[in-house]
């Protein structure tokens, strides 16, 4: 999902230093724009991705995680977990107009037990966009990539785990618009974040899941899959 977005923020980056007051000629911008309008899209391919690859693990390893009556445990030591959301992102640089949207996808590691519950560690990637404004074709967005861990806890709820933790990494801020001329600006920022989440497992392998905080997304919800 990320890598042509990324690129298309580095390639206008770079290009925007070629130019006086960082004006990037129509052709470039253009470039841009179509990798804008089929980020979504990306997004959707990668999410069916995702699910083929779960789909896969359960076939290979369902019998070792299908014990005690279907009990599904929560986040625990050992465990490996796919978590995508969309929903409301968050305001980065104070150049955003309207409410911005946001998606993120995060895998989390089980590594350490913690008290009665296991700490996480982590990636997390993903992006907070909005346009209109003051100008004619105002966009503002940021990607990031963070690193994140969290504290897990299941309640002994069956196939309950809920969890908060912290979120470290970069954002590739970019926001242009037109005003007699087109303008763009892109700046790498470092972005701190921390949530609070819960998930619950309709399945052994697949479940539900909110998340809320100040991260790449104030809120969201979405699935999360059980991968080991």
């Amino acid at each position: 999902m990320l890598f042509p977005q990324l690129l298309s923020v580095v390639f206008s980056h770079r290009a925007s230093s070629c130019y006086a007051g960082g004006v990037v000629p129509d052709g470039i911008i253009f470039v841009w724009q179509g990798v804008m309008r089929h980020l979504f899209s990306v997004y959707c391919i990668f999410v069916i991705f995702c699910l083929a690859v779960s789909q896969s693990a359960t076939g290979q390893s369902g019998r070792r995680t299908r014990g005690n009556s279907g009990y599904t445990s929560p986040v625990a030591v050992g465990s490996t977990t796919l978590n995508l959301g969309i929903g409301i992102g968050s305001e980065y640089q104070g150049d955003y107009y309207n409410s911005p949207f946001g998606m993120k996808a995060a895998v989390e590691w089980g590594l350490w037990h913690a008290g009665p519950g296991a700490i996480t560690l982590g990636a997390e990637a993903g992006t907070s966009f909005s346009n209109g404004g003051y100008y004619d074709d105002y966009k503002s967005n940021t990607v990031v990539i963070a690193m994140r861990s969290a504290w897990h806890y299941g309640w002994k709820v069956r196939g309950l785990d809920t969890y908060g933790g912290f979120s470290a990494g970069i954002g590739f801020h970019h926001y242009g618009y037109v005003h007699n001329n087109r303008y763009n600006y892109n700046q790498v920022i470092p972005v701190f974040g921390a949530f609070i989440g819960a998930s619950y497992f309709v399945a052994p392998r697949f479940g539900f899941n909110a998340e809320a905080g100040y991260d790449i997304t104030n809120f969201q919800v979405g699935v999360i899959f059980k991968l080991k």
